[in-house]
């Protein structure tokens, strides 16, 4: 028996909590002058960047995108590669963004070279919060929270500037 798919947001619930993520990132970091976003590689950078969007609408932080590379299926500290290397990250105000949190697996080693960095704090955003944690990571700003099985796929399907997120 095939699965079916689920629309659990479309692309204007999609947009309307970005905008809810951004406000919650602006209220933690409306005395900072700059804000880091940590995109990890593929749709987690693409929400990074409607993240940015949306932060660039309400507030005048300066902010930085970057693209955190990972090889999500065997990750490790060698596969580990940031876009701009020459960035300095001591003092400074970190947001790693994935599409979804799982295991926890991909976001721990995401983490590691702004940990490396001296980074002044670090926090975590992801569209979809699966709950299977596996590695003592928490997301510090989610869209939304599924209760799901093992066997339940979350798919967030980017497609030109709309955005939808699917359960299989």
């Amino acid at each position: 028996m095939a699965s079916k798919k689920i629309k659990i947001l479309d692309n204007s619930q999609v947009q309307q909590v970005l905008k809810r993520i951004a406000y919650q990132i602006y209220e933690n970091n409306f005395r900072e002058k700059e804000l880091i976003i940590a995109g990890i590689d593929g749709n987690g950078y693409i929400v990074a960047g409607m993240i940015e969007e949306q932060l660039k609408l309400i507030c005048k932080l300066k902010i930085t995108r970057i693209k955190t590379s990972i090889d999500k299926k065997n990750p490790s500290e060698k596969t580990m590669k940031l876009s701009d290397l020459g960035l300095k990250l001591e003092g400074k105000n970190i947001l790693v963004v994935d599409d979804v949190l799982n295991t926890g697996k991909t976001m721990a080693y995401a983490l590691l070279p702004f940990l490396k960095g001296n980074a002044k704090q670090i926090h975590t955003a992801v569209l979809v919060d699966r709950d299977h944690k596996n590695f003592p990571v928490r997301a510090d700003f989610i869209g939304i929270s599924l209760s799901t099985t093992l066997q339940d796929h979350v798919d967030v399907v980017i497609d030109k500037k709309t955005i939808s997120v699917y359960l299989n």
